[in-house]
């Protein structure tokens, strides 16, 4: 694996990169594609990603072969065939549709800090993971998932709590996810050896 960088990115052979920025500590699989989106520091995506209009928090894992944001097709007309939108790739005296681009770029997926996507997840436009949500692989999210919960399913629906209320109350309270790097390296023993609420005990969350 490649040493992560604070000032730029590493991102992998084989990536298409779109009008993208990207925290400290980022890393892009392989045959990755982000267009359009923003990676908070220490979030990672794993090889063939698939990233669009979406705003990624900080400490994200997004599997290999996810599609976050993924870009629809209009179903209210006649035909639902990109010519209608890309049109300029089939006629001359065509121009593209730049108002239908304006309203996909427009509906953004929002991924919280400390969450975990699973290989082959589908998360769709203006839908919000919270922080600490979890997506198991294959499922597709329709819906905002709430903080500390994870979803499983097609579509995606609650399995189980990742953490109680009160502890997930406190662990976004805490907010170690703002941390600087130092305390998170100085902390590191405790965020492998300590349950949540033994962490939280020890930190003041």
């Amino acid at each position: 694996m490649a040493r992560l960088k604070p000032d730029a990115a590493v991102i992998h052979d084989g990536c298409t990169i779109t009008d993208s920025t990207f925290g400290a500590y980022v890393e892009i699989g392989a045959g990755s594609r982000v267009a359009h989106s923003a990676f908070g520091d220490y979030s990672y995506c794993d090889r063939y990603a698939d990233i669009a209009n979406a705003r990624i928090g900080k400490f994200a894992n997004i599997a290999a072969f996810s599609r976050i944001g993924a870009t629809d097709h209009p179903l209210d007309t006649a035909a639902c065939h990109h010519f209608l939108y890309r049109s300029d790739d089939y006629w001359d005296d065509a121009a593209r549709d730049e108002a239908f681009f304006a309203h996909r770029k427009s509906r953004l997926a929002h991924i919280g800090h400390d969450t975990w996507i699973g290989a082959h997840a589908l998360v769709m436009p203006e839908v919000t993971l919270g922080h600490g949500a979890v997506v198991a692989a294959g499922a597709v999210v329709t819906r905002d998932v709430a903080p500390y919960t994870i979803v499983a399913g097609t579509p995606a629906r609650p399995l189980r709590k990742r953490q109680p209320r009160a502890i997930a109350d406190r662990l976004i309270a805490l907010a170690w996810w703002d941390w600087p790097h130092d305390a998170l390296r100085a902390a590191l023993e405790d965020f492998r050896a300590l349950k949540a609420e033994a962490f939280l005990e020890k930190h003041g969350g």
